[in-house]
């Protein structure tokens, strides 16, 4: 357990898991089950993965839906899913305007514990679908629901998980397949980009137009 995390959250907090279902399956569900017992680790949570499995498996899933699992502190279990909409073809993001600190140890597990994100997705100017975050040293990081990768030739570069970033399932999926690669990015590059992408395992990679 790592006491840094465990002892600083809210007593209500819960770990989260957020992916898509459909007729075609959950194709992600294995790796977001890997993080969620990664991250109870972390914060000294036992889950009983029995009953993860069990409340995943009986899902009856006809249209696309947006399954979000929760765990509490003491192991509890939620699980939600609604229909979710088709993804635009493309986001019009922007700056955040709050530096983060990369060396925050939250950024790196998905919680409840997540009040800059929220904060900032619930106060989007209009005509912004995302905005993005970097850190005190001037470096990207991350969106409020997405991970950030701009196009370098035939490769997307996203940041390295050191600049404050969670590791996302589809950052892992991309890097792991070799089309992406960790790299340092300012704003400067993004603005700058071939092209821009952001994405998260609910809706895959999504254009982005600055």
């Amino acid at each position: 357990m790592e006491s840094t995390l465990r002892d600083t959250c809210p007593h209500d907090l819960r770990v989260i898991e957020t992916f898509g279902a459909g007729p075609d399956g959950m194709p992600r569900w294995p790796a977001h089950r890997a993080r969620l017992i990664v991250t109870c680790a972390r914060l000294g949570i036992v889950p009983d993965l029995e009953l993860v499995d069990a409340a995943v498996a009986v899902l009856d899933v006809f249209v696309p839906m947006r399954v979000r699992l929760t765990v509490d502190l003491t192991g509890g279990l939620n699980v939600e899913a609604v229909p979710v909409g088709k993804t635009p073809d493309q986001w019009r993001i922007g700056l955040a305007d709050h530096v983060v600190h990369a060396d925050d140890p939250w950024f790196t597990v998905k919680t409840t514990h997540r009040e800059i994100y929220d904060s900032a997705r619930a106060a989007l100017p209009n005509g912004l679908d995302e905005v993005v975050f970097v850190n005190q040293s001037g470096f990207v990081s991350e969106g409020t629901i997405t991970n950030v990768f701009v196009q370098k030739g035939d490769i997307l570069l996203t940041p390295a998980l050191s600049n404050g970033v969670l590791p996302g399932i589809l950052r892992a999926e991309l890097l792991n397949d070799g089309r992406a690669q960790e790299a340092q990015l300012r704003w400067a590059n993004v603005l700058a980009a071939e092209d821009v992408f952001v994405g998260n395992s609910l809706r895959g990679l999504i254009r982005a137009v600055v």
